[in-house]
């Protein structure tokens, strides 16, 4: 027998975005349902020291952050399933989505908070010092690296706007790229060009990540030269993997309107999408911002437009 429920609005999702999104729901008495996704947390989970977040005065961590958001959309009334959503059908209303449990969710309204992947290289070495030397966010990481010697991997705006946000923190930043020229806009290269804190190392590849053990921390860089193959070492206390990110946007295909990368695409004004009663919020659709405060507020406007749009109905 095939579990089905139904509800007035349905978050996918459990990062910042998704608790946001739960806790306006709940408060506006729309009994929401949350299914959390393979990363219950989001990316704030693999986050270590947070500085950034308004409200903490000294550091928190952030999958504690995350668990408060948790324990905060529950109190306030949001039923949390831990399952994984891996078919949708947006053509009708209710909207019919199901996991991997086999269950299926009716729902109203739906709020996408699925987030983006930071694209990594798949070293060992890289999980093991990810959070401790190793990121993927330079405008959520800089400050830890004041005046010490970092390095940014990659060749196109990411990585550029990355290397140039990291001369306002570090001594040096230098720029590897696997290739001899960088793919970043031309007033990029120009801005990165002039900056005399930014060094580039041209066609090298990262191949392993050297650092110490108690406590964990990155020393030096193991670099292959792609056209000699020679092998060098570069001290840092820092790396940024800026290869790109990916939205978990792979069940919405050819449901929603994607960009050429995947990012779903939304009113400029609202959480709203192309299609009527679904809304999405967070890194999902932003690939400018990617903070954890801006995917918050996302996700306070997808309620609010969820529960406008209820309103309009006529279902609440």
């Amino acid at each position: 027998m095939i579990n089905e429920i139904y509800m007035k609005v349905l978050i996918i999702g459990s990062g910042p975005a998704g608790y946001s999104a739960a806790i306006y729901a709940a408060r506006a008495n729309l009994s929401p349902v949350l299914v959390s996704g393979l990363e219950p947390g989001g990316q704030l989970m693999i986050t270590t020291d947070v500085e950034n977040y308004p409200g903490f005065a000294d550091v928190i961590q952030g999958p504690w952050l995350m668990e408060q958001m948790r324990l905060q959309a529950i109190h306030v009334g949001t039923q949390l399933v831990q399952a994984t959503i891996v078919d949708v059908d947006l053509s009708k209303r209710p909207f019919i989505c199901k996991d991997d449990n086999g269950t299926l969710y009716k729902a109203e309204t739906l709020i996408i908070c699925t987030g983006a992947q930071a694209k990594w290289l798949g070293l060992e070495s890289e999980t093991k010092f990810r959070g401790f030397g190793v990121s993927g966010c330079a405008t959520c990481d800089g400050f830890f690296f004041r005046g010490k010697e970092v390095a940014v991997l990659g060749g196109g705006n990411t990585a550029v706007e990355e290397a140039l946000y990291m001369t306002n923190h570090a001594s040096k930043v230098t720029l590897i790229h696997r290739r001899d020229q960088l793919r970043a806009e031309k007033i990029l290269q120009d801005r990165l060009f002039k900056n005399p804190k930014v060094h580039v190392l041209w066609n090298q590849v990262l191949e392993d990540i050297k650092g110490k053990e108690n406590p964990l921390a990155v020393t030096d860089l193991l670099l292959r030269n792609q056209k000699s193959g020679e092998l060098s070492t570069l001290p840092v206390e820092g790396v940024f993997i800026a290869i790109g990110h990916k939205p978990n946007t792979a069940i919405f295909q050819g449901k929603l309107n994607l960009d050429e990368e995947g990012y779903i695409i939304g009113s400029p004004t609202s959480s709203e999408t192309n299609v009527k009663g679904v809304f999405a919020a967070g890194d999902v659709r932003d690939k400018v911002y990617r903070q954890a405060v801006t995917a918050a507020g996302m996700g306070c406007m997808g309620a609010l437009d969820a529960a406008a749009f209820l309103q309009e109905e006529g279902i609440l």
